[in-house]
């Protein structure tokens, strides 16, 4: 199978699978010299593990890390870094009655037609499990970010139609709420509206958003490499996701330029936006403003209805799913949507070490 690599230089390849005896990643292009420990990692796993609240799949798993390599007394060695996560709740029978038919909404019956074969038992290698390899690599990049001042947060926006008042950002609520919304008034409404989903078997969806503060002016590249292009690549990666802006995104089709541009001021010295409509990127590089991305997110394709489906026969089928599933994917995935904003930024970074000519002579002199 293609495709399970990304980056250039910060570079991780995600492997395993849902019902497999384990999933992770291995990391190349982390510097010697990080000091690393897998409480560093854990940290952000236990943001997305399964079980942890009533509008998540009640599969129990500890996603305990294991650091296999690349790390040495307590520091990155420069070596590729392997990171593993035992499955330990399996339950595949649950999943005996879709092993010859399509779940709507699910990759069951596209992963047919590409490899005349699959792994049915929780979906595979298209589960949301396969994110834990992103957000163990994401932890790494966050952190290697921080030490230069940047800063990646991700949070829920809205679920269904409850959204979050982003003018009483509540940082601490994030990590704290049971949607990670940044708004506790509007994650107490939020988890009303997904108890009457779940009441009625059904599913929601959702928009969840990252921030990134302290990232300076003239990261990523002006064409194929634009570093929003890469950031919607990354973003659109993570299962569900069915929609990317930058900044005001949509709502730009809806202006005249005079509205759109974000006029530039001079302060302390230094070049600043008056607005932020571009949402931190200029021709496809980082301009210096507050970078923000945001992602739709579909409703979860498992809801316990019956439903109208197809076998491999071609037979017209109905369906009634069982195992388990969260009503709504967006609390467990904004830390993913967190950590692949920080590997791509990372990424990013890394490769416009090279940009200029003095970059290069100073680093070496």
């Amino acid at each position: 199978m293609a495709g399970s690599s990304f980056g250039t230089i910060f570079k991780i390849t995600t492997w395993g699978e849902s019902h497999g005896k384990a999933l992770g990643v291995v990391v190349d292009g982390c510097p010697a010299g990080l000091e690393l420990c897998e409480e560093d990692i854990q940290i952000y796993l236990d943001r997305r593990k399964p079980g942890t609240s009533s509008i998540t799949t009640q599969r129990k798993e500890d996603d305990c890390v294991e650091i296999l390599s690349g790390v040495f007394e307590g520091k990155t060695t420069g070596t590729p870094i392997s990171m593993m996560v035992r499955n330990t709740s399996q339950l595949s029978k649950d999943y005996g009655n879709i092993a010859t038919c399509y779940r709507p909404g699910h990759a069951d019956y596209t992963f047919d037609q590409k490899y005349g074969f699959r792994d049915y038992r929780g979906g595979g290698r298209s589960s949301g499990r396969e994110t834990i390899g992103r957000v163990a690599a994401g932890a790494i990049a966050a952190k290697l970010l921080k030490q230069m001042g940047i800063t990646v947060q991700a949070y829920t926006r809205s679920i269904g139609h409850v959204q979050a008042n982003l003018d009483a950002f509540d940082t601490e609520a994030i990590l704290q709420t049971t949607t990670a919304m940044p708004d506790r008034k509007a994650d107490e409404e939020a988890v009303a509206f997904l108890q009457k989903a779940r009441s009625n078997s059904d599913s929601v969806g959702g928009c969840m958003e990252c921030r990134v503060t302290g990232l300076p002016a003239g990261i990523g590249d002006p064409v194929f490499e634009k570093l929003d292009a890469n950031l919607a690549k990354a973003v659109m990666s993570i299962g569900a996701v069915k929609a990317v802006e930058i900044g005001d995104g949509c709502a730009v089709s809806q202006r005249v330029g005079s509205e759109n541009n974000d006029a530039f001021r001079m302060a302390d010295g230094q070049v600043v936006k008056a607005t932020n409509h571009a949402g931190g990127i200029l021709g496809g590089i980082s301009d210096g403003d507050t970078l923000l991305v945001r992602a739709h997110v579909k409703p979860t394709p498992s809801i316990y209805q019956t439903q109208a489906t197809v076998n491999q026969s071609g037979e017209e089928i109905e369906l009634a799913i069982q195992g388990r599933h969260d009503p709504i994917i967006v609390p467990r995935a904004v830390v993913v949507l967190e950590c692949m904003t920080a590997i791509t930024i990372l990424d990013a970074m890394m490769v416009n070490m090279s940009a200029k000519m003095e970059n290069l002579v100073n680093f070496y002199k």
